[in-house]
């Protein structure tokens, strides 16, 4: 049944039981899915011959025998099978094949098989997720057939794709732009929406934070210095403007009312003066940095949830939102705590040790790593993110997890892309440019907007040169960061954002103060201490 004949049919009660009633779980009910699930997967992976391949016949008696002798894995570790497709090693058929970035140029995809299983509890919780974005009480159900919901994510073979067909299957919302992927680029896709959503109303918004802050500073720019509606001219007049955006009559005068409350305020007119909307999701890397303006932009406060391109949707906020809930049946969680993923990343023979979800404490940061059921490839895989465990109790309610950052070695801008050492280190050997040495740091700035900033030692012999500027580093970086990795590319062209920032420093400072300190800085994130010292030693 689907879902929209269950609203029909049942009470909001028993809507809000079946789909959000596991935030209601004690730990020990939650850890009795999450094991049972993965029982099941266990069984089933190892019969494969993916599991095979990487399990070198060993068998397994229950999970702990499972964590204690099988390593932790990435996306090296399935390669060779996942992009050649080969169905028959997996564990179950895939329905459909989702792609993300991997490491640029070096390596440009990574593809990840979602079966049917998969897809039944994605669409599950992506239902359970709009009950929760647009509820204003515990057991409200406020979802209704043809609302318009503004979408600003990446269509197929991304994983945001999936959403609106699958959504679709449960209910018939009106998306904005439509869900159909011949329409154009991201960045045309985005202004459709945008469009759409001017000429009839907005009853969700869900993006990636970089393109939502993007559609928001959209909208302000083309409601403010003269800037008009269909229907309606800059002195609000209501002469006829076919240069403005197409509107109905129902929104030109709301459109007017908010021009004329903002203009006796004397501010911008923000998307909240002209749509109400009942449920925002903001996803990606940096939201929390974006998370104050959106909500003063559009008078809701975005709920934030945790999604991967191998993973699906895994975890959400609840009403109260103060930190997300794992989904108990989309991956078996298990989770590395910081000193653990230090202690691999400065020794990668270390194998670091993991915790389960009861067994996480308040207050810790951890890697998480994931598990896939219902026939997924992915085993004890590492994705890369970090979480900050906002709240915890053994025997109580279930942990609450903030998004903290991607681990240490990767720069992870606004999730469009993913900068590695290796990638950073090929771009500077392709420049020709005679850099020496360099090491690299996500930054924000002023406006707490994510950038990438290379601190960079020029050789004895490139110093003689007067063309050798900041200016012309970052021309001739950018470039070949462009070239190298699209997803940089398109960081720039869709949000008008400039990803790199260039300090040039004193030749021989970074092997001096290495020598001073007698230990290595990491070439990614080094600490803000580190730093620091780095730049007053070169002083």
């Amino acid at each position: 049944m689907r879902f929209q004949q269950k609203i029909k049919e049942n009470s909001s009660k028993q809507i809000w039981q079946e789909y959000c009633g596991f935030m209601d779980l004690d730990v020990d009910s939650y850890m009795a899915i999450q094991n049972r699930l993965m029982t099941e997967q266990l069984k089933v992976w190892s019969e494969s011959g993916l599991g095979k391949s990487l399990i070198n016949g060993k068998t397994f008696r229950d999970i702990d025998d499972f964590r204690d002798n099988f390593p932790l894995t990435t996306y090296d570790d399935y390669a060779d099978i996942l992009l050649a497709k080969r169905e028959s090693m997996l564990p179950d058929k895939p329905v459909i094949w989702i792609q993300t970035t991997w490491e640029g140029g070096i390596k440009p995809i990574k593809v990840a098989p979602y079966t049917r299983s998969m897809l039944d509890t994605y669409r599950h919780n992506l239902s359970a997720l709009t009950i929760l974005i647009s509820a204003k009480e515990k057991g409200q159900i406020n979802v209704r057939k043809g609302d318009r919901v503004l979408y600003g994510g990446a269509p197929l073979p991304y994983m945001t794709g999936l959403i609106p067909s699958l959504l679709d299957e449960d209910i018939d919302f009106n998306w904005l732009p439509s869900n159909d992927t011949s329409e154009g680029s991201f960045s045309k896709r985005i202004k459709q929406g945008f469009k759409m959503a001017m000429s009839g109303g907005v009853d969700y918004f869900f993006a990636n934070a970089a393109v939502a802050n993007y559609i928001t500073e959209s909208f302000s720019s083309m409601t403010s210095g003269g800037a008009s509606v269909s229907g309606t001219s800059s002195s609000g007049s209501g002469s006829n403007n076919s240069k403005g955006l197409p509107a109905s009559p129902k929104f030109i005068m709301r459109y007017l009312k908010a021009k004329y409350i903002a203009g006796k305020e004397e501010r911008p007119i923000y998307p909240k003066d002209v749509f109400k909307i009942k449920g925002f999701v903001c996803t990606g890397a940096d939201a929390a940095h974006y998370r104050e303006r959106l909500t003063k932009a559009w008078g809701i406060d975005p709920i934030e949830i945790a999604a991967g391109t191998e993973a699906t949707c895994i975890g959400s906020e609840s009403l109260l939102k103060r930190g997300m809930i794992l989904f108990p049946d989309a991956c078996f969680y298990e989770f590395i705590p910081e000193q653990e993923y230090v202690k691999n990343l400065n020794n990668p023979s270390y194998k670091p040790q993991t915790v389960l979800t009861n067994e996480v404490i308040e207050g810790e940061n951890y890697e998480i790593v994931l598990s896939v059921l219902h026939g997924g490839a992915f085993m004890r895989y590492r994705i890369g993110d970090v979480y900050h465990c906002v709240s915890a109790s053994p025997t109580g309610e279930l942990p609450r997890f903030t998004f903290y950052d991607r681990v240490p070695s990767i720069i992870d801008i606004a999730s469009f892309t993913r900068i590695t050492e290796t990638a950073i280190a090929e771009t500077v050997r392709l420049s020709k440019l005679g850099i020496d040495d360099w090491i690299a740091r996500k930054e924000f700035d002023r406006n707490d907007n994510p950038y990438m900033h290379m601190y960079i030692e020029i050789s004895e012999d490139a110093q003689e040169s007067d063309v050798i500027s900041k200016r012309v580093l970052s021309e001739h970086l950018s470039t070949y960061f462009k070239a190298f990795d699209s997803d940089y590319d398109d960081l720039k062209k869709l949000l008008n954002m400039e990803p790199l920032k260039i300090t040039i420093l004193k030749h021989g400072t970074i092997k001096a103060y290495c020598r001073e300190m007698n230990r290595e800085l990491p070439r990614l994130n080094a600490s803000a201490g580190d730093l620091s010292a780095l730049l007053r030693y070169q002083r």
